[in-house]
C-alpha cells in the first residue's frame, strides 16, 4: 500500500503551533524533560536492576519471586513509557546523545531502536488508525480492529480473549515481530529504509545481549522451570501493560478511522485534525497514572506535539483543548481509566459483531 497524503495544512495546524511556541517563550522552559523527568528515570532504572539482580543472583522464594517478577514486568513497561519512549522522540533531554541512550533502553530489554522508530515514529504517528499502514491496529488474523478489516467467527469473542493476546505481545515483540521485519524489509504494508552497517550491528548485538541478560545467564543461575515460570510472569504483565496503554489511545468507541480516496489516495483531514480524530486521552487528572504510563495519557498532545516531552503535556493539554473547540474540532477523552478500558472492550465487541 503507498502511503496516504494529507490534505494541505490550514489554520488549526499553524494556530495550535503558535500558541504552543508562545507558551514555551513565555514560561521560559525548554520543551524537553527536566529534571522531575531525569529523577523518574533514575527510579525506574535502578529499581529494575535491583529486582533482576535478586531474583537472578540471590533466589527468593518461590512466592516472593513471582511478586518480583510481576513488579518487574510493571517497571519494565514504566521505562518503556517514561524513559524509552520520550527518548525516541528526542523529546527526553536537549542533548542528541542523552536520547540516544534512552531510546537504547529498548534494545538492553530484547526490542530494537531503529524498528521501533520506523514502525512508531514514522509510521504510527503519521498514519495513526489507517488500516493497513499503520501497524498497531494490525493484529490479524487474532483481532479484528477495524471495519475494513476482514470479520471471522472468532472475533465475536475477542472482547473476552484480547487480555491473553496482550499479554504475548512483549514476548512476541522481542522473539518474533522483529525478525519478521527484518527478513522481511517491511513493517505492515510498508518498506523499512536501508539498514546500515551501525543498525545491523545493533540490532543482532543487542539480540545477543538480551538473550544472555534474560534467558541464558537466568537458566544457568536458578534452573531452566523457574526460570521460564519467572520469565513468562514478568514478559506476560509487560505486554499487557504496554498493549492495553496504547490501545486505550485509539481503539476506542470515540476514535476515527479514516482511509484515504480509493483513487487519489488521499486522506479527508490536514493532519492535525486526522491525529486528534484518530486519539483520545484518558485519566488526565490522575497523577499516579500520569506518572506511571510516562504523560501517554495525554495521548492527543503527544501525538500532535511528539517532541515535546510528556512533563509538559498537562500545562499544553489547556491550549489545545481551547483551539480544538475554536475549530469545532472534538477533543476525545474519558475521565477515568476505567471508562476508556469500558470503551476499548465495547469496540471490541462491535468490530467482532459488526
Amino acid at each position: 500500500m503507498h502511503a496516504p497524503k494529507f490534505a494541505a495544512s490550514r489554520s488549526f495546524h499553524t494556530e495550535l503551533k503558535t500558541r504552543i511556541n508562545d507558551y514555551f517563550a513565555e514560561v521560559g522552559h525548554s520543551t524537553t524533560g527536566n529534571y522531575s523527568l531525569f529523577i523518574k528515570a533514575v527510579i525506574l532504572m535502578v529499581g529494575f536492576s535491583f529486582l533482576y539482580i535478586h531474583l537472578v543472583f540471590f533466589t527468593p522464594a518461590a512466592w516472593l519471586g513471582i511478586l518480583e517478577c510481576i513488579l518487574m514486568g510493571g517497571v519494565g513497561a514504566a521505562i518503556g513509557f517514561n524513559v524509552m519512549h520520550d527518548g525516541a522522540h528526542g523529546s527526553f533531554s536537549k542533548y542528541k546523545w542523552v536520547n540516544e541512550l534512552a531510546s537504547f533502553s529498548l534494545n538492553v530489554m530484547g526490542g530494537n531502536s531503529f524498528m521501533w522508530n520506523m514502525k512508531h515514529n514514522l509510521i504510527h504517528h503519521m498514519y495513526t488508525n489507517v488500516d493497513g499502514v499503520d501497524d498497531d491496529i494490525d493484529v490479524q488474523p487474532w483481532m479484528r480492529m477495524s471495519t475494513t478489516q476482514p470479520r471471522h467467527f472468532m472475533h465475536r469473542f475477542q472482547h473476552l480473549y484480547f487480555w491473553f493476546l496482550y499479554s504475548l505481545l512483549y514476548i512476541a515483540w522481542i522473539f518474533v515481530m522483529d525478525y519478521l521485519k527484518y527478513f522481511k524489509g517491511k513493517i505492515g504494508g510498508m518498506p523499512i529504509k536501508k539498514m546500515t552497517y551501525v543498525d545491523q550491528s545493533v540490532f543482532w548485538g543487542f539480540k545477543v545481549l538480551h538473550l544472555f541478560l534474560f534467558v541464558a545467564l537466568p537458566i544457568y543461575m536458578v534452573g531452566f522451570l523457574p526460570w521460564l515460570v519467572g520469565f513468562l510472569v514478568f514478559g506476560s504483565v509487560a505486554g499487557f501493560t504496554l498493549s492495553l496503554v496504547f490501545q486505550l489511545a485509539h481503539t476506542v468507541e470515540h476514535a476515527d478511522f479514516p482511509m484515504p480516496h480509493a483513487v487519489t489516495g488521499k486522506m479527508e483531514d490536514e493532519w492535525a485534525v486526522h491525529q486528534v480524530k484518530t486519539t483520545a486521552n484518558f485519566a488526565t487528572d490522575n497523577k499516579i497514572i500520569s506518572w506511571l504510563v510516562g504523560g501517554l495519557n495525554f495521548q492527543v498532545e503527544h501525538h500532535l506535539f511528539p517532541k515535546i516531552s510528556h512533563v509538559h503535556y498537562p500545562a499544553i493539554s489547556k491550549i489545545i483543548r481551547q483551539v480544538c473547540e475554536e475549530f469545532n474540532v472534538t477533543y476525545n477523552e474519558y475521565p477515568k481509566m476505567r471508562y476508556a478500558v469500558a470503551s476499548h472492550v465495547s469496540f471490541l465487541r462491535q468490530m467482532g459483531r459488526d
